[in-house]
């Protein structure tokens, strides 16, 4: 190194190991580097800032689907099932069970997304806790206290392993029968699981207002568009006079787009959107919200005239 250029700048944990090397005895620091590389290593890949920031997002969507019940033949996996068996599966199920399998359905449901954000929590905190570890300069939690980090490692993996498989809806858990046994014997053995639906959001650079109508579109979240039945609702917020009280629409749609017509100008409304609630539908904890407002009323009175060009000017003889 020449005498006149700065000195050489070491990153902070390398000089932290390296006086940690010249403290250890040469096998002890070979054990101590690899398992550091060790804690690094499952920091990195399997409980990575960006792994818990997509399973947080994952759990925020889900918290916006809707659930709904499946039913289907045993012998049928999930998603593989014929329209028509619905119906006449539907037939032979008692309403009054049916309704207790609604009730058991959203508890579940909720339950689940309880779960999966306490289980976020608990890997949100054990990542806290390990980076702390990593960045001490103790070297003893590596050396002769490793058999409890290494049990703190297997926690979190069997967390993050129930993480994953709570992600998933599945079988619902019901104690009584669905099929009296007068008709047990006219099905096949039925398998109940929860669904869940991606929610219905409005699009917001598309959906505008206009003086006396609006103009809206939606969409379905990570779904291509596809035949489906939507209910708009709209009303007037911070009404004025008793009419304007029961300024207040539910409407069917069958499309993703829809022009509400004969609104107030110059006025605040409040529109909504989701699917037009099914037989099978047992929690819809979220629905999407879109506030517009409608512009000024035009001015009255006779439309101005447009100037033309300017002709020659007029002169009087002298």
């Amino acid at each position: 190194m020449k005498l006149d250029s700065p000195p050489c700048l070491l990153d902070q944990e390398e000089v932290g190991e390296a006086g940690d090397r010249q403290l250890l005895e040469p096998e002890t620091w070979r054990t101590y580097a690899e398992r550091r590389n060790t804690l690094r290593k499952f920091l990195t890949v399997d409980l990575s800032p960006q792994l818990l920031e997509r399973h947080h997002a994952r759990v925020e969507l889900l918290r916006k689907c809707s659930f709904y019940i499946e039913i289907l033949p045993k012998h049928l996996a999930l998603g593989d099932q014929n329209p028509r068996v619905l119906p006449t599966t539907f037939q032979f199920i008692e309403p009054q069970k049916f309704q207790r399998m609604k009730k058991v359905g959203a508890t579940q449901a909720k339950i689940q997304l309880l779960l999966l954000g306490e289980l976020l929590e608990q890997l949100g905190r054990g990542r806290s806790e390990l980076d702390a570890l990593l960045e001490s300069p103790d070297p003893q939690p590596f050396l002769a206290g490793w058999g409890l980090v290494e049990q703190r490692l297997a926690d979190l993996s069997d967390v993050m392993d129930s993480f994953l498989a709570t992600m998933v809806p599945g079988r619902l858990h019901i104690k009584h029968r669905l099929v009296s046994d007068i008709n047990a014997t006219k099905i096949p053995n039925l398998q109940v699981t929860l669904s869940a639906k991606t929610p219905v959001t409005f699009d917001r650079e598309e959906s505008v207002a206009h003086q006396d109508w609006a103009s809206l579109r939606w969409s379905v979240t990570l779904q291509p568009a596809a035949p489906e039945q939507f209910e708009l609702r709209y009303k007037l917020l911070d009404p004025q006079t008793q009419q304007e009280h029961v300024r207040y629409s539910i409407t069917p749609v069958a499309a993703y787009a829809f022009d509400v017509p004969n609104l107030l100008p110059n006025r605040s409304y409040e529109f909504t959107i989701k699917r037009v609630e099914g037989y099978t539908l047992v929690y819809e904890p979220w629905l999407d919200s879109l506030t517009l407002q409608t512009g000024p009323r035009a001015l009255e009175g006779p439309a101005p005239r447009r100037l033309g060009k300017l002709g020659p000017a007029l002169t009087t003889p002298s």
